[in-house]
């Protein structure tokens, strides 16, 4: 009972947060670009908007493909929730849900039978291609820590301090993973404007929620991920001014860089992979 009590706490928390976290996203990109943009409550009103609006299908989509990939979307992020911070489990387990993640971008598009969809779903190989290697950086906090446990690296932290001073490259590995989730990335291939919403383009009223859900969750649990593993045990505090900080430093470079084309956008992901990789062996070589 307690640790259902648990997982309800900390999913309706990474939604909440996640939300206004990302509507303060949003907020900052509009200030630099000189817009006054949106109250930074905005994306948690609509996420609860698209709850109570009229639902409609495409007659184009295959039914229980095109409902259950929403469904397995927010399965995966509320799955999240209890691997990181209920029960700071398996970094390799988050690994997978990433992946399924991005098997599910595929596969949204192409249930819906939108032209829009199915070029987001040729997107969403290439992103997968480039963002997947990324996670190579868990290789790394594994040989400097011994285990790829979140409970295990929070434990080493406090005795060592932050794996961010032995492991800078790594950090620049995840915070890149970071910012191609990030709304209005470089490297959002699968979701540009010019495909309208990509993959999401045919989903409305309580899917879109489930979407919207699902996307605030797992803004939040990368933000939690992110400090958890470079700075250890932080506290409460360290986490809000953590999060708020990380996600006005994406709003800035996404608000002043334009979104690269697939191919150059899987050559930058790579090429940053390489560097962290080839950086991080000759550190530890070093030390």
């Amino acid at each position: 009972m307690y640790l259902m009590a648990d997982i309800l706490i900390n999913v309706i928390l990474a939604f909440l947060a996640g939300s206004l976290l990302l509507g303060f996203h949003r907020k900052v990109m509009a200030r630099i670009q000189l817009r006054p943009g949106p109250p930074i409550i905005q994306y948690l009103l609509h996420s609860l908007k698209f709850f109570f609006k009229e639902s409609s299908f495409p007659k184009t989509a295959s039914m229980p493909f095109y409902i259950g990939i929403v469904v397995i979307l927010a399965g995966i992020w509320v799955t999240a929730v209890i691997v990181g911070p209920v029960t700071k489990g398996s970094l390799m387990i988050i690994f997978g849900i990433y992946a399924i993640h991005k098997i599910v971008e595929h596969n949204s598009g192409s249930s819906s039978g939108s032209p829009y969809g199915k070029v987001s779903c040729v997107r969403a190989v290439f992103s997968a291609a480039g963002e997947l290697p990324l996670f190579a950086c868990i290789a790394i906090i594994y040989f400097v820590t011994g285990s790829m446990n979140i409970a295990d690296i929070i434990a080493y932290q406090s005795v060592h301090g932050p794996l961010i001073y032995t492991a800078p490259l790594a950090c620049v590995m995840f915070f890149t993973l970071i910012l191609t989730k990030s709304p209005y990335s470089p490297f959002a291939i699968t979701k540009g404007k010019d495909i309208i919403s990509g993959f999401e383009t045919e989903h409305y009223g309580f899917l879109r929620g489930f979407i919207m859900l699902s996307e605030s969750v797992a803004w939040y649990i990368l933000l939690w991920l992110f400090l958890t593993i470079f700075f250890g045990p932080i506290g409460i505090i360290g986490y809000v001014v953590g999060m708020i900080i990380i996600t006005a430093i994406t709003a800035f470079i996404n608000a002043t860089t334009p979104m690269l084309n697939p191919n150059h956008s899987v050559m930058a992901q790579f090429t940053i992979t390489l560097v962290c990789l080839v950086g991080s062996i000759i550190i530890l070589l070093i030390l």
